[in-house]
């Protein structure tokens, strides 16, 4: 049978600087900040084969009740500024929106799609869906995962 791997979280002060220093060329690849694995080594100062022997070792860890991401539906007559109306209240009330998906409009309504990192937010989920179904122009709003 396979050696299944352990886990453990650490404290970022905790570990030894090559760990941090991998973490960092990680992010500043997945950003786009460095093109390539060189760039990011040379920015970071660590060898390229530190980088290689840690990189899938390490991942950062998001803690879970820090925040969660939510799907919200909504239904929405097609007029102008209802959906200017619904990026305000996310905006407003610290949801960070991380996608956004609107329909074409048919018969006067269009679907929206928004998920949103919730975490940072200063009211409840359950606060922020009734502000949106509150607003003039939506139809219904729902949550539909998270």
């Amino acid at each position: 049978m396979d050696k299944l791997p352990k886990y453990y979280i650490v404290e970022a002060a905790a570990l030894p600087e090559v760990f941090l220093k991998v973490a960092e060329a990680k992010r500043m690849l997945d950003s786009g900040e460095a093109l390539t694995v060189n760039e990011a080594t040379k920015a970071t100062g660590i060898s390229r084969s530190a980088f290689y022997k840690y990189r899938d070792a390490m991942m950062p860890f998001q803690n879970l009740m820090a925040g969660r991401i939510i799907t919200f539906q909504l239904m929405l007559k097609d007029r102008t500024g209802v959906l200017s109306g619904i990026l305000s209240i996310f905006a407003y009330n610290g949801a960070n929106i991380l996608t956004i998906n609107q329909n074409i409009p048919t018969n006067g309504c269009a679907v929206l799609t928004i998920s949103a990192e919730t975490g940072e937010m200063h009211i409840s989920v359950e606060d922020l869906l009734k502000r949106m179904g509150n607003l003039d122009g939506v139809i219904k709003a729902e949550i539909i995962a998270g």
